[in-house]
């Protein structure tokens, strides 16, 4: 069979399956299953298909929420970058920028894609966010936070700022990490690129900086969360810079050894916040499903790749780990043509037939909900069909290459399903175009 879709074997049997499992998704109270599948779970890892769809931020908002209010989840990590996020954790506690309101913080996102985070529907749950946080007492406001590992000269920055507070006499080691990267411009291509002609790597300078940091950060906080919260964000940082090195480092030999060592990075952070948050504490994630899904679910296994998804699956109990897919078969999304172009809202044609979308559009053909059980052997959740990903570089006339190899059951354990999607609201565009793509440039997920 065609791994990219030419229906399941038993296709009546897939529909009858589909429709047995669906729920409407109309409202907030359509989310009871999820939510009540939820309540026990550490992690909740939220997708989404697309990183420029109103529908997957509505209503990944929607269930994080009630998550929040109702069982207790105590943070947010997302794919964006460590710095930037925390200065939004910083607002939405209170502890920061308290003259801007939520539309003024995130137009401080710069790194292209800047819609991914600087829209209307995310400076939305920022206010909730806040507004939220403002009622609680310090110890039990929830945080939000990035996971992703493109922040190498942002983060470099914070930890030497950290250093001159606190820990001035350290600074050398900051400084010579700073200064092996100097040549390079603040351009983490540049680096990657020069790997290929003189291999002489920043790698022992950012890995003793880590050292230097943790050692550090363990002086000085017990008993101040002031000084608690100061020494996580300069771990943070710190591993930051050594996962960016790696990854700009081992990007030469192209997007699949440097996709590991993103995820790898991701679900580390994941862990570290669990910890840091206290025994038990619960957190939400939100990233693309090429992250959330389980890797082992797809084509991605026969690659050697991982996912976040996966990762948290085999450190963690089953019951703790709640993998939750967004979907849709049509409609509009913001993406670029390019790597550092400017953004546009380009349209996503109706899924090709064969796939999982094309499936359920056939057999709902409204929005729904649909939680997975413990038996995942039935015509649908065990077919092998094509399941879409758009990324923020994408091309409408190159649908085919858009999906991925996915067994639904294994791959995540509920599935949120839109029939007509639009794209979501940019607070600001992007600026001119950076030179073209680069054969080095993620993938776009």
């Amino acid at each position: 069979m065609n791994p990219r879709g030419r229906g399941p074997s038993d296709e009546g049997g897939a529909r009858t399956e589909i429709r047995s499992l669906a729920g409407p998704l109309e409202g907030q109270a359509d989310l009871d299953r999820l939510v009540e599948r939820c309540a026990g779970a550490r992690f909740v890892c939220v997708g989404e298909a697309s990183h420029g769809t109103h529908e997957y931020y509505r209503w990944r908002a929607l269930l994080s929420r009630r998550l929040v209010e109702e069982h207790g989840f105590a943070w947010i990590g997302v794919e964006g970058d460590w710095p930037d996020c925390w200065r939004l954790d910083r607002w939405v506690r209170g502890r920061a920028d308290q003259d801007l309101d939520a539309r003024s913080v995130l137009d401080g996102f710069e790194r292209w894609p800047t819609w991914m985070w600087a829209n209307e529907e995310v400076a939305e749950f920022l206010d909730w966010l806040r507004e939220e946080n403002a009622r609680r007492p310090s110890r039990e406001q929830v945080g939000f936070y990035g996971l992703d590992v493109y922040s190498l000269w942002d983060s470099l920055r914070e930890i030497v700022s950290w250093l001159e507070r606190s820990a001035p006499e350290a600074l050398p080691v900051a400084l010579r990490a700073w200064q092996c990267f100097v040549p390079f411009h603040e351009d983490p291509h540049e680096y990657a690129r020069s790997m290929r002609i003189v291999p002489e790597s920043c790698e022992a300078d950012v890995v003793a900086l880590l050292a230097e940091v943790r050692r550090r950060a363990l002086d000085g906080t017990e008993g101040d969360p002031g000084a608690l919260d100061d020494a996580l964000n300069a771990t943070l940082n710190a591993m930051v810079a050594v996962d960016a090195e790696r990854y700009y480092r081992t990007m030469v030999r192209g997007d699949r050894p440097s996709w590991n060592v993103r995820d790898e990075h991701m679900a580390e952070i994941a862990d570290m916040l669990s910890r840091h948050h206290g025994p038990g504490s619960k957190g939400l994630v939100w990233e693309h499903n090429s992250h959330v899904g389980d890797a082992r679910a797809t084509d991605m296994l026969d690659a050697g790749l991982v996912s976040v998804g996966q990762l948290l699956r085999e450190r963690h109990a089953r019951q703790e780990v709640v993998l939750v897919g967004l979907a849709s078969w049509a409609g509009t999304v913001v993406a670029s043509e390019a790597w550092g172009a400017a953004e546009e809202v380009l349209a996503v044609p109706e899924a090709r037939p064969g796939t999982h979308e094309d499936l359920l559009h056939r057999s709902l053909g409204a929005p729904a909900l649909l939680v997975f059980g413990p038996d995942r052997s039935g015509p649908w959740l065990s077919a092998r069909l094509g399941h879409r990903a758009v990324g923020v570089v994408y091309h409408p006339r190159r649908e085919a290459g858009n999906y991925v190899p996915t067994r639904m059951g294994e791959r995540y354990d509920a599935l949120l399903w839109f029939e007509v999607t639009v794209a979501l609201r940019p607070l600001h565009h992007e600026g001119p175009p950076r030179g073209p793509e680069l054969e080095t440039a993620p993938t776009g997920y």
